[in-house]
């Protein structure tokens, strides 16, 4: 009997204690549920009542906190929250942050700069977080604590990058300093795109410097957009220059100009890059172009073919840049091929001063040639010549004309080249 007394007491303290376990676990889960719901209604009464109910949760604290400060325009009431939202969980660095934002706006830039450096410390390699206190840094005044915030930033989030260069280079436009300190080398692109189209020439040619030192790679975007602002601004040097040292950082080895013919793709068996110092040119309903594989002189793969059709033609719409040395022969050689020709005048290969428009040649008409003809004459370029232009031109211009024409085997050398390439197979 005193058994089954026992027995019976152990089983109902062992009932009361898992009821009342259970009631405690569902009170809180019931509280924890309300507490997260209270929580995501963007209203001060609800995020109190989250607080309220779940008083340990950080996350709680600092929403409560960045509701007083941004939407209540509060500050004051809400560093209290923010504050403890960094207490409960110091290791969160969005929640310094706020702090930090909070304590910037009540004047605390002490207690800010070291919020801040709690952030750089807890969080050194997130971009957004980088983002964030970069900012807060340059409202402060600390410049040199910024450009170090937007470093990360550069090294990681290619989106935030532009604004990251344009804000560092306000800030800072000391290309030395930028690029020793700030700049990392896998921003170079898009920081050189940003000095192009910020007018920054010395600037530019600094990076550009630093780009070849190290080889790195560039994509041909941007060094045609490069090469395009040094042509606008009448630095031929510059741009030849430019031009060669992408031979392998661009993939541009076989675009180069040599000894042996100072123009690009002459024989068009490559591929035309609308830009740089290869071929240019622009679409026209009056004129179209086209690679030809079939219609070309002996010992050559390809030729390009020129069809006019169309009232007022200037050119036929392609022309290529080749840097040059001031008063010096050149000798230039063409083939060509024109059937059906039909208009005053005709086509004529032209070469001129790239920027005062002096002319340097004018071929003479190509007219109809069933066969290929060779062209060739010499010219001297002008004492402040660097950069001339040839182009197949409309003669007279803006005439009606019709036709197809096919050239090949252009050719530009100087006449020192060849003169001693005549000499060499005049010797026995």
């Amino acid at each position: 009997m005193d058994f089954e007394l026992r027995h019976s007491g152990k089983r109902l303290a062992g009932l009361f204690l898992f009821f009342t376990g259970t009631t405690a676990y569902l009170a809180l889960s019931t509280t924890q549920f309300l507490a997260a719901r209270f929580s995501a209604i963007p209203s001060a009464a609800a995020l109190r009542k989250a607080v309220n109910l779940d008083p340990v949760n950080a996350e709680y604290r600092d929403n409560l906190g960045r509701f007083e400060m941004l939407v209540q325009q509060a500050p004051a009431d809400a560093l209290p929250q923010l504050q403890s939202a960094v207490a409960l969980d110091p290791s969160h660095s969005d929640y310094w942050l706020d702090r930090a934002a909070a304590e910037q706006l009540l004047g605390k830039f002490d207690a800010e700069r070291e919020s801040l450096d709690r952030v750089t410390a807890i969080d050194p390699h997130t971009a957004r977080v980088a983002w964030q206190a970069a900012n807060l840094y340059l409202s402060q005044g600390a410049v040199d604590a910024a450009l170090r915030e937007y470093r990360t930033v550069l090294e990681n989030d290619p989106v935030l990058t532009p604004e990251a260069l344009r804000v560092c280079w306000r800030v800072r436009p000391d290309i030395e300093f930028l690029l020793q300190n700030v700049i990392p080398a896998k921003a170079d692109e898009p920081f050189l795109s940003f000095l192009v189209s910020s007018g920054e020439p010395q600037a530019a040619a600094k990076l550009w410097e630093r780009i070849v030192s190290i080889q790195q790679p560039v994509e041909r975007r941007f060094l045609f957009d490069y090469l395009r602002y040094l042509f606008a601004h009448n630095d031929a040097v510059q741009a030849s220059r430019v031009w060669q040292q992408a031979a392998n950082l661009s993939d541009l080895a076989g675009y180069q100009p040599t000894e042996e013919n100072l123009l690009v793709n002459g024989d068009f068996n490559l591929d035309m890059l609308n830009a740089g110092f290869d071929w240019i040119y622009q679409k026209s309903s009056s004129v179209s172009l086209a690679i030809d594989p079939d219609e070309t002189p002996i010992g050559s793969s390809r030729s390009l073919n020129i069809e006019f059709e169309g009232p007022a033609i200037e050119d036929a719409g392609i022309h290529q840049l080749v840097y040059v040395e001031p008063d010096t022969r050149y000798q230039f050689f063409a083939n060509y091929k024109a059937e059906d020709m039909d208009g005053a005048g005709g086509a004529e290969f032209a070469i001129q001063d790239a920027y005062s428009g002096n002319s340097f040649f004018m071929s003479e008409n190509l007219r109809d040639s069933m066969s290929w003809t060779r062209v060739e004459d010499t010219f001297t370029t002008g004492p402040e010549t660097h950069l001339i232009v040839l182009r197949i031109a409309r003669v007279p211009a803006n005439r009606p004309i019709r036709g197809k024409l096919w050239i090949n085997g252009l050719k530009l050398v100087t006449s020192d080249y060849a003169a001693s390439l005549a000499a060499q197979k005049e010797q026995p």
